[in-house]
């Protein structure tokens, strides 16, 4: 895996812009509850048997899975528990699945932090799940063994239950577990020593058995964030200043709020983490009465330095650092692209941009504090526990071992919840008032300060010699850095060129696995974004953007050298050198495609084409290989339908086939809709789009047809969740041009565009 997502190490730092405070244990970032004595014991349940501190098997033989993973719709809860019973043994009807809390036991055993995203949660917790399904499968079997009289080497484990054939005697993992005599323990080393299953011997892993969370949140009683009610709550209202970032409350004239029935006070933010600025909260009894007493309010402003700021300056500003020859650090710096550019036969050169994007999940951002003595408990749906708890703390002054996270289900999230920016006002209130506090954003809020995907400004050049062979490859990326305003530096990457570190998660997909021989890529920081639009990750990341550019500039190749673009593709993808793995599987995603799709063998009407791309998403170490054939049909006014989306990607190792078919599908429609319709813009410092009739994201009406092709090989188990976004953009574009010759190099695209590129 990457070098940034290794051996995760605990930071203390002040409580400056971009840091925040964060407990130290060996294990990585930690914070938490558990570190406060006597909590853990008052917790137990000794009557359950708990092979690992994944999961529980009480009397009754249910097995409960506590997954350390945000379920933001994707599954990924019934998902750990599917991989547990696989080496359990157990029936499915028996599995269960709750939340973890943020006790530092949950943290990832691998990232050693409490984060969900980057398509990394089936990947990198497969091993460690599967382990300790196993180490249970062995106690109850040894325990059972025992009890019968007979030998565990003779024993059957399965739907629950351990059988003896010779004596056909049995137990339940109920009854085993009711004897109390399972008691066995694993160390780490004899963790690491267990035999797991061959994929041939999977009975559980690639069946679509049902998703565990359905039921609960069909019949109501699966809990968000947004429906916690504690006793003697009230609601606070946030008022958020017309600047996205740096600005400062001046002053607050309560007059007319105090009108408002049940009104308590407001509460000006007092943000030491630089999580916010500039915002005030209305406390009041009600919702209802918290929202009309935010509207009285009477707020005046320092707009701060970001005030006059927009979209086009910001743009400005990328295209003045990309003309600097000593801004940015390297990410790759292979052979000597500039050189190669003097002997080419043919040089290309091409800008491509993407826009703001804004998260806006069905629920909105929400949180509620409540203080307890020395304890502050937060409830709330979020991705990111380690940073989220250690952001409460720090808003509320006090350690964060004294911070409980409640983990709710998140109705969406994909990035957006990596952010606590809603815990820092339901913390301050609480405590100014004394009582639990729970904070709702409006829609209006959440758009206009969202944690947004950056703005992006990428200059890409090719050179290809005499026989249109693609020789060399420069590419410059500039954005705002959103990893890097997490202050977390073991989240950076180091530069090759040894400038310092950079944002690997925005020019991922860049180190692509096509062979040329000179190839350079350049991150490069746009302060001036930074501080004015503080981003986020956004589902599919850095690739999101750079494939949009990667694959868009082969198709540009292929078409100036006369090739057809897939078979160019092809033919890049040979598997020399670090390439050789990827590269075959990648092409063979191509191919598959292309067969699907029925790519060059049909005789397309007039103003309809086909086009192609292909990525290696979420990152290099930690790819799903994955291809688009995106299907246009384009009118002579530039409006763009896209008739049908063929998608075939390899991901290893399928846990639950349906559940994937469904990520892929909703990962290429997001997709789609970043492509074609989602842009926000800033003007005079503010996000301009408020809510849905202004950021207007692909509609019913204009679904297209998907289809899917999942590549399972037995192969290491891979992320779904973000691949599929990435690839569409790039399809789209490049299938537009097949139909009409119209080559658009922005994002969304748009029908004066595509116009205007069919004239040019």
């Amino acid at each position: 895996m990457n070098e940034h997502v290794k051996n995760l190490t605990p930071e203390t730092t002040d409580l400056s812009r971009r840091s925040f405070l964060v407990g130290t244990a060996a294990t990585g970032l930690v914070l938490g509850y558990a570190a406060v004595p006597g909590i853990d014991k008052a917790l137990a349940a000794p009557s359950n048997f708990e092979p690992s501190v994944w999961y529980s098997i009480a009397p009754d033989g249910l097995v409960t899975v506590t997954c350390g993973k945000a379920d933001m719709g994707q599954h990924v809860a019934s998902t750990m528990a599917q991989i547990v019973a696989e080496e359990l043994g157990a029936n499915w009807k028996d599995m269960r699945v709750q939340l973890a809390s943020n006790d530092p036991k949950f943290n990832d055993p691998v990232l050693g932090a409490q984060i969900t995203g980057g398509s990394w949660s089936t990947m990198m917790n497969f091993d460690a799940m599967s382990r300790a399904g196993a180490a249970g499968r062995m106690a109850l079997t040894e325990a059972a063994a025992a009890s019968m009289g007979v030998p565990a080497s003779e024993c059957v484990v399965r739907s629950s239950t351990i059988s003896h054939p010779k004596s056909k005697k049995s137990m339940s993992f109920a009854d085993v577990v009711k004897s109390g005599k399972a008691t066995k323990t694993f160390t780490a080393d004899e963790l690491k020593a267990i035999k797991l299953k061959s994929p041939d011997q999977y009975t559980m892993i690639g069946v679509s058995v049902p998703q565990l969370d359905i039921p609960s949140k069909t019949n109501g009683t699966a809990k968000y964030g947004i429906d916690v009610m504690l006793p003697g709550m009230v609601h606070g209202a946030i008022v958020t200043p017309p600047v996205r970032y740096g600005a400062t409350v001046k002053s607050v004239d309560e007059t007319a709020a105090k009108k408002v029935p049940g009104y308590i006070k407001a509460v000006t933010l007092d943000d030491k983490t630089g999580t916010t600025t500039g915002w005030v909260v209305a406390v009041a009894n009600t919702y209802a009465n918290a929202k009309k007493a935010a509207a009285a309010l009477k707020i005046t402003y320092d707009g701060g330095p970001n005030a006059k700021l927009s979209s086009e300056s910001l743009f400005a500003e990328a295209k003045r650092l990309q003309g600097l020859s000593d801004s940015g650090e390297f990410f790759v710096k292979d052979g000597d692209p500039n050189a190669a550019f003097g002997t080419a036969a043919k040089v290309l050169e091409a800008e491509y941009t993407t826009n703001i994007n804004i998260h806006a999940p069905m629920e909105p951002m929400n949180a509620t504090a409540e203080f307890k003595g020395d304890i502050l408990h937060i409830h709330s749906g979020n991705q990111f526990a380690t940073r989220s708890g250690a952001i409460a703390a720090a808003a509320a002054g006090i350690d964060p071992k004294y911070v409980v996270m409640h983990q709710m289900w998140l109705g969406g999230g994909f990035g957006r919840r990596l952010d606590a920016d809603m815990m820092v006002p339901a913390v301050q209130a609480a405590k100014a008032v004394g009582k639990p506090v729970k904070v709702i954003y409006t829609r209006e809020n959440d758009m206009t300060m969202d944690f947004s995907r950056p703005l992006t400004y990428q200059k890409v050049k090719a050179g290809v010699d005499a026989d249109g062979k693609l020789v060399a490859l420069s590419h410059d990326v500039v954005s705002a850095w959103p990893t890097a305003r997490w202050g977390i530096p073991d989240f950076l990457t180091p530069s090759v060129d040894k400038k310092g570190p950079l944002d690997s998660f925005t020019v991922n997909g860049a180190d692509f696995f096509y062979t040329v021989p000179n190839h350079y890529v350049r991150a490069i920081k746009n302060e001036m974004a930074h501080n004015a639009t503080p981003s986020g990750q956004l589902r599919s990341v850095a690739p999101g953007w750079t494939f949009w550019a990667v694959e868009s500039m082969i198709d540009e190749i292929a078409h100036a050298t006369g090739k057809d673009p897939a078979q160019l593709r092809i033919s890049l993808l040979d598997g020399k050198g670090k390439n050789d793995g990827g590269a075959q599987r990648l092409r063979n995603t191509l191919l598959a495609a292309m067969g699907l799709a029925g790519y060059g063998t049909k005789q397309l009407p007039k103003g309809e084409g086909m086009g192609v791309a292909c990525v290696s998403s979420q990152e290099r170490a930690t790819a799903s290989w994955t291809a688009c054939v995106a299907h246009v049909a384009v009118a002579p006014s530039g409006e763009v339908t896209v008739k049908k989306l063929t998608v075939a990607t390899d991901v290893g190792t399928q846990v639950n086939p349906d559940g994937i078919r469904a990520q892929v599908e909703g990962a290429a429609l997001w997709g789609m809709s970043l492509a074609m319709f989602e842009k926000a813009t800033l003007k005079d410092g503010g996000i301009e789009q408020t809510n849905f009739d202004s950021y207007t994201p692909l509609r019913m009406s204009q679904m297209p047809e998907v289809a899917v092709n999942v590549i399972a090989n037995g192969e290491k188990a891979t992320g779904v969740g973000e691949p599929a976004v990435t690839v569409v953009a790039p399809a789209i574009g490049n299938a537009i041009f097949n139909a009409v010759g119209a080559r658009v190099r922005a994002l969304p695209i748009t029908a004066e565009a595509v116009k205007a590129a069919m004239k040019a």
